[in-house]
């Protein structure tokens, strides 16, 4: 079902965080909330004297996850629709499939596999890099509401979903729309024999995202939005506005053919630093 939104859990604090997101973003779009654990026994099926009682234990350690996960949707949310499921596979995998069903993925950062890899969670990374639509990577919630949700402009057609989810999150919300742009010169532009007109690139900056607003302000006639750009790098400016947001957006412009490499290196670095939930949005096929 495209209207389900999928939580994604391993019984982390992060991923519990991650049920509370999307809880209330299930409340907001009147959509059920689904949770899902994914049980790989991989890891466990190698070893040189197998343990036969493992398999149950698992299975009995997932139901204990789902069961804490689902008292956390209730308490947050009493009354609402949730499912939970226990699906057996390779998380990053199973995960990515829900995702093209879905019509948003929420996971933790730690990774759902057991273990971090840095500041975000394996799985976290290769979802958000490989899943079609929205992925929402929550670390924890802000502890109270900043009325605000912060995007990355920029003139890539990869900028368009994201644009989309922002706008449509804001008006669920009730919240203001911050739309970055952040620029820098090229390395040949500090080069002394070269001269630039610092006003000049700002004012087409400014129109390069004012063109891309333009259609949104008209489909969102409700929603105020406020245009932000400047000059800095990318990463530093969305994390930095982040501290002041509810949920981060970016577009996702990485085209590798692997985890990390899929997603973009903007993208990558406000996932592992932001102050808020960040949505990474990919375009569906």
């Amino acid at each position: 079902m495209k209207d389900v939104i999928v939580v994604g859990v391993d019984g982390s604090p992060a991923s519990l965080a991650a049920v509370e997101w999307a809880t209330d973003d299930a409340v907001r779009t009147r959509a059920p909330l689904r949770i899902v654990f994914v049980l790989d026994r991989y890891p466990y099926e190698i070893v040189k004297f197998p343990d036969h009682n493992l398999g149950d234990q698992l299975t009995r350690s997932a139901a204990r996850i789902l069961d804490q996960a689902e008292q956390t949707a209730n308490a947050r949310r009493p009354g609402m629709a949730v499912t939970t499921e226990v699906i057996e596979g390779r998380p990053a995998e199973v995960l990515r499939e829900l995702a093209a069903g879905a019509a948003e993925l929420v996971v933790g950062t730690r990774g759902m596999g057991g273990f971090a890899r840095a500041l975000l969670g394996s799985v976290s990374t290769h979802v958000a890099g490989h899943a079609p639509g929205p992925v929402v990577v929550v670390n924890r919630l802000p502890e109270t509401t900043r009325g605000e949700v912060v995007v990355g402009v920029d003139d890539s057609p990869a900028c368009e979903p994201a644009l989309a989810y922002a706008f449509e999150q804001a008006r669920l919300r009730g919240s203001a729309v911050r739309a970055l742009h952040a620029w820098q010169l090229p390395v040949h532009a500090f080069a002394p024999e070269i001269s630039y007109d610092m006003d000049e690139i700002r004012t087409a900056q400014h129109a390069v995202v004012t063109g891309l607003l333009d259609r949104w302000r008209e489909e969102y006639p409700d929603v105020k939005v406020i245009e932000d750009v400047h000059s800095a790098h990318p990463v530093e400016a969305l994390v930095d506005a982040s501290g002041g947001a509810d949920l981060l957006v970016v577009g996702s412009h990485g085209r590798g053919a692997l985890g990390s490499a899929v997603l973009g290196s903007v993208s990558r670095g406000v996932l592992h630093h932001a102050k808020c939930p960040v949505a990474v949005v990919r375009p569906r096929a």
